[in-house]
């Protein structure tokens, strides 16, 4: 009898676990704990931090192979191997690198005696008559900030500029408010979502006196509709920015 019933356990059919699909609900559920925990720690950005955390997404999700485009904050004056630059020599690399980081069909960037010019054109970056950012323009300034926040020694001036077609709005009187108000919005884009210090910044409105090209045409007019960036070179921050005090360095001092 008792051999009887231990045969009959031998070939008793092994229990199925219908609760194995917790294992994977845990897995889940603890995935998108860190996507929100990780969504939660960039509501307020700070740009350096953003683009380390963009560049892991893009290596995550590559499947192409393709190299990602590096995007850490340049390393001001030095070669990969340590070289030290020059001041020209690192005006290029800085302006190569913004060339290689920046969408080419929303912005130039050029040198000039000032600096580094990285032109926003109007199309793409503000509405007609308006001094609201696009999307696109603040994504073009998140990428801005990222590649010079390492340097804090880097002025930057804000220049808002217009065609020669006179505007009148509600809001607007002259060209000249409102290059002078997108020049400002860029600047507090930076300060306020950006994080760059707001003593590295300035802002000025030319409005239809500082033409890139005369405007004889809707597309030269349209190419003079923009706002310019200007990192300024060393020589460029001494001679026209004011000194930490609010005098210029050869400004006289006034009696109290």
């Amino acid at each position: 009898m008792r051999s009887r019933r231990a045969s009959r356990r031998r070939h008793e059919a092994p229990r199925v676990n219908h609760e194995r699909w917790l294992v994977s609900y845990a897995d889940f559920i603890t995935l998108l704990f860190a996507f929100f925990t990780t969504m939660y720690a960039i509501s307020t950005v700070d740009a350096q931090k953003l683009s380390h955390m963009v560049d892991s997404m893009q290596q995550a999700f590559d499947t192409t192979g393709a190299p990602v485009p590096d995007m850490a904050p340049v390393r001001p004056g030095v070669r990969p191997g340590g070289v030290r630059l020059s001041p020209e020599q690192r005006e290029r690399q800085l302006a190569e690198l913004l060339r290689a980081r920046l969408d080419s069909d929303a912005v130039d960037v050029d040198v000039d005696p000032r600096g580094i010019v990285v032109s926003l054109r109007e199309a793409g970056s503000f509405p007609t008559g308006s001094a609201e950012l696009a999307e696109a323009a603040k994504a073009v300034l998140a990428t801005l900030a990222a590649t010079v926040s390492t340097d804090q020694a880097m002025k930057l001036r804000v220049e808002g500029h217009t065609d020669d077609v006179p505007i009148q709005t509600g809001r607007f009187a002259s060209n000249w408010e409102l290059s002078t108000a997108r020049a400002t919005s860029v600047v507090t884009h930076l300060v306020q979502q950006l994080g760059i210090a707001p003593e590295r910044l300035s802002a000025a409105g030319y409005g239809e006196f500082h033409p890139r090209v005369p405007n004889a045409s809707a597309a030269d007019r349209a190419r003079n509709r923009r706002v310019d960036v200007v990192i300024l070179n060393e020589e460029t921050a001494v001679a026209e920015e004011p000194s930490a005090g609010g005098r210029t360095p050869d400004a006289p001092r006034q009696a109290g």
